[in-house]
């Protein structure tokens, strides 16, 4: 439900954004390239994000009780088999990428694999699986390209006010040309932020799916615990760009940061998931 509202907003902010900017006809215009590039994404997410960490796609016999791990939960979940791949990296993450349950691609780093237990790696798989089952690619992509295409029309009327000698559309429609310069600035961030709130929503709905399917929410907590740690303690060569898809965020920051960020407090997961055990969360 939460998803629903704030995609809804995402929506309603792109129409009013695009009315007062750009018209119907640039509104268009703007959300068509939005939506080819970030469907383009989409289609071919595996592929690209797969080859920018280097993973490589892994056998049965380079890691059975990987595969084990994954081909049950996938069978508890009622998905296909994903691929699996590993990534050479030191920092213990994973993340799930593919347009659909039948085209999915699980990754996991090296360091993953080294530092938690086998029901805290189940935790993780399971976490990674729900992702899949709940189609969080498309939704992320879709709040993407209406938050691109408002940032779009943003552009389209700062050039536009810059080449038509400081009138813009609005302007010569009668309209503010303060309150013009006020949306170009206020309205890809207001986006912005709501697309990041989505991203948090569906880190929580994971968490939640995972822990079910696993049956033990808190070896979940417990491999959260790990990863929030590890993340600080050894970095990782990641971009923002794909931040989001990680279990755990490689990048790090605070303050406002925190307004932009793809993933919910460490605390608030953990509290969530054993909320789910105890009722209440475990005082500490």
């Amino acid at each position: 439900m939460k998803t629903f509202l704030l995609m809804a907003v995402l929506t309603v902010l792109l129409v009013l954004v695009g009315g007062f900017l750009g018209g119907q006809n640039g509104m268009v215009i703007a959300f068509m390239l939005a939506a080819v590039m970030n469907f383009g994404s989409y289609w071919f997410s595996d592929k690209i994000v797969l080859r920018m960490y280097k993973a490589q796609e892994i056998q049965p016999t380079d890691n059975p009780e990987l595969f084990q791990i994954t081909q049950e939960l996938a069978q508890r979940g009622s998905i296909p088999m994903p691929k699996l791949y590993m990534i050479p990296s030191d920092q213990p993450n994973a993340f799930a990428t593919g347009r659909d349950p039948d085209h999915a691609a699980v990754a996991v780093t090296q360091g993953i694999i080294r530092t938690l237990s086998r029901d805290e790696l189940r935790g993780v798989i399971s976490h990674e699986l729900a992702h899949i089952k709940h189609r969080d690619i498309l939704i992320g992509t879709i709040a993407a390209t209406a938050a691109g295409a408002i940032s779009m029309l943003a552009n389209m009327a700062q050039w536009a006010m810059i080449f038509g000698g400081g009138r813009s559309s609005n302007d010569r429609e009668g309209g503010s040309p303060i309150a013009a310069i006020v949306m170009m600035i206020v309205a890809p961030i207001a986006a912005m932020m709501i697309q990041m709130a989505i991203s948090r929503s569906r880190e929580f709905l994971a968490d939640e799916g995972g822990a079910t399917m696993t049956g033990n929410p808190l070896s979940l907590a417990q491999a959260l615990r790990k990863l929030d740690a590890a993340s600080h303690a050894i970095p990782m060569n990641a971009t923002p760009a794909t931040a989001h898809m990680f279990i755990v965020s490689p990048l790090s920051g605070g303050g406002l940061v925190k307004l932009f960020s793809t993933h919910p407090p460490m605390e608030e997961r953990v509290a969530r998931l054993e909320a789910m055990v105890y009722g209440t969360a475990v005082t500490r």
